[in-house]
């Protein structure tokens, strides 16, 4: 090899290096300008606001668990630390929270059923496969694989941040529950029903051996090319719904939280990968083609399929 091919590849490498840090960096940023924000006027412990607590502790878990993971270059429990980590943290607020209301224990019961149920999802779904096959490039390589925990703990801190700074608000600010907040449970149920049929529905397609390369569009899967996105959304609209009454000032960044979930899947890391990867596998299929032109990507249609 050349000195020149050698520098570029240096040269390269380096880039990529000062990339990832520069992106590591902007994800600690922005969930500290975030829990500044939604630190206003809430609750304090150990005279710093309890929602910037939780925060930190989001980034924090992954740092801990990322360590070990790194050593043994393992993405096995990646996943699970991430719908882990929505529950030590919620637990951790409502414990912390001085006499919590209502509207803490439902959105803490939304916040810890919805991860209960993904975790254990995700977990069996690693456990058949062995591995995650998004993690082979970078697993080796420890500042790139530290970026996508640093990522997951941004993840986490957005998505729960309707419900954490709700949680977390000062006492002056408590509202009843009223309307808004049945309104609320309703939507958010509504949405984690159709998620966690949409899972069931795609899970026992896939089991049946009947259906290898074939591509679903029965049940939910018939109105909807991605009802669990859809069900997903919603379910996290329903907890901003719960959580608005209580939201004060700049409190109101907790609104990023169902944003941030509808813009990551519909045009980061759920919808555009899977289009792709259909494309790719079936695109071409007359089936597949009409399945595609007929079927909303996202909203279920409301009429029934034709036969």
């Amino acid at each position: 090899m050349s000195s020149e091919t050698t520098a570029s590849s240096g040269t390269t490498a380096g880039k990529k290096h000062t990339a990832t840090i520069v992106t590591i960096l902007i994800a600690v940023a922005i969930g500290a300008l975030v829990a500044l924000a939604g630190s206003q006027g809430g609750t304090q412990l150990a005279g710093v606001p309890l929602y910037a607590w939780a925060v930190a502790a989001a980034f924090l878990i992954q740092v801990l668990v990322y360590l070990p993971s790194a050593a043994a270059k393992t993405e096995r429990f990646f996943d699970l630390t991430g719908s882990a980590t929505f529950i030590i943290v919620t637990v951790g607020l409502l414990v912390a929270a001085p006499e919590p209301d209502a509207r803490a224990w439902v959105l803490g019961a939304m916040v810890v059923l919805w991860a209960l149920r993904l975790g254990s999802f995700l977990f069996a779904r690693i456990h058949r496969s062995g591995s995650d096959d998004r993690f082979d490039d970078i697993k080796g390589d420890k500042l790139r694989f530290l970026r996508v925990w640093i990522m997951q703990g941004l993840w986490v801190s957005l998505t729960a941040a309707a419900a954490w700074i709700a949680i977390a608000g000062g006492t002056d600010d408590r509202e009843p529950f009223g309307w808004l907040g049945i309104v609320g449970m309703v939507v958010w149920a509504a949405g984690f029903i159709i998620e966690v049929v949409a899972d069931l529905q795609k899970n026992a397609f896939t089991a049946d051996p009947a259906n290898k390369g074939r591509f679903i569009r029965t049940g939910l899967w018939s109105r909807s090319r991605h009802p669990n996105y859809f069900g997903e959304i919603l379910l996290w609209v329903g907890v901003a719904i719960v959580a608005a009454p209580v939201l004060v000032g700049w409190q109101w960044v907790a609104l990023i939280s169902p944003v941030f979930v509808a813009l990551l899947l519909l045009r980061v890391s759920g919808v555009p990968l899977l289009e792709a990867k259909a494309d790719r596998k079936w695109g071409g299929d007359a089936d597949y083609e009409t399945y595609k032109r007929e079927t909303p990507v996202l909203l279920p249609r409301l009429t029934s399929p034709k036969a």
